[in-house]
């Protein structure tokens, strides 16, 4: 995807940026959605985001959830995590770490198994 590329503001625009496909819905929502083309499915040129959406018995309803699932989809392949700055850890810090892995270490050792000249 294109690193600079930036979202249209208006729907229309978005949508001018897509190949719109059209087709029959599947699942429940008896006749209505057997019958008519309801179901959206876009495509983002630029970018080659594919979405579908097939949930409303209305084109105009499914259209809109589309176009607002696109521009996240679009928003989640744009975003790069900020880079990781290095810190150190302090010299207290180190030295209760090393504290309690001694206290650790002496805890462990007393669990050892008792010999039998120990008795």
């Amino acid at each position: 995807m294109d690193a600079d590329y930036i979202t249209p503001e208006t729907d229309a625009d978005l949508l001018a940026e897509c190949d719109v496909q059209v087709f029959r819905g599947t699942g429940p929502g008896g006749q209505s959605v057997n019958t008519t083309d309801s179901a959206v499915r876009l495509k983002h040129r630029p970018t080659g985001i594919v979405v579908t959406c097939r949930r409303e018995r209305s084109q105009y309803l499914n259209k809109k959830s589309c176009l607002k699932r696109l521009r996240e989809r679009i928003a989640e392949a744009q975003h790069v995590d900020p880079t990781r700055i290095p810190t150190r850890k302090s010299r207290s810090v180190k030295r209760r770490m090393v504290e309690s892995k001694r206290v650790n270490a002496r805890k462990k050792n007393l669990r050892g198994r008792v010999s039998p000249s120990d008795e």
